[in-house]
């Protein structure tokens, strides 16, 4: 197959080959990394959720982790509770719903963890 393609090109064959390369790497750097990474910051944030965290699931749920499970998250919500997969907690809604509550509010209970040590 490439062979035809080599024959079509006739002499310019090099140049077709660099301009395919640069075009694979423009593929990778421009599409394929940005999404690896983002995929990274989703896992990561979903690994650090802490009990008692604001959090928006990607079916628009709102509500706050009760427990953290191997599998998943309870999530305590006004009808109850339910359990969900951690893969349905969305970073980019937690974040833009919350914003930084969600972190103020994790800075804040370490804090009072904290404080509780230091009393014992």
């Amino acid at each position: 197959m490439l062979t035809l393609f080599l024959q079509a090109a006739g002499g310019s064959s090099p140049m077709m080959l660099i301009m395919m390369g640069v075009m694979f790497v423009g593929f990778y750097f421009l599409m394929i990394r940005p999404q690896m990474r983002k995929q990274k910051q989703e896992k990561n944030f979903q690994e650090n959720l802490k009990v008692g965290t604001r959090v928006v699931l990607t079916s628009g749920l709102h509500g706050r982790i009760a427990q953290v499970q191997d599998d998943g998250f309870v999530i305590e919500t006004l009808s109850g509770k339910l359990k969900f997969e951690k893969a349905a907690v969305s970073r980019e809604m937690t974040e833009s719903r919350f914003g930084d509550k969600t972190k103020s509010a994790d800075k804040a209970d370490d804090k009072k963890e904290t404080a509780t040590e230091e009393k014992k």
